[in-house]
């Protein structure tokens, strides 16, 4: 299971995008299971992430999915149309 950290703005989403990508790299077998507990100052850009994620995730044949994420994570994907991509489970 990959963390997100408290923080996913804009300013670290690059940062985070990279360091789940090494994670990713880390873990050949099974499933993508993204754990969003920790996820606390957020903004659309985590959105992004995520779903960069969840393509790489897909390219390599791996089921994607979001743990324990924040109703407003859920709301904001919702909103953009991308949580049946994100297969978020709320907390």
């Amino acid at each position: 299971m990959l963390l997100l950290p408290a923080t996913v703005t804009l300013k670290e989403a690059r940062d985070t995008s990279a360091m789940l990508a090494q994670a990713l790299k880390r873990e050949p077998e099974g499933p993508v299971v993204i754990d969003a507990s920790g996820l606390q100052q957020f903004d659309t850009a985590v959105i992004a992430v995520l779903l960069e994620c969840q393509r790489q995730a897909q390219a390599w044949g791996k089921s994607f999915s979001v743990k324990n994420a924040p109703v407003k994570l859920s709301s904001l994907a919702k909103l953009y149309g991308v949580d049946p991509l994100l297969s978020l489970e709320a907390v």
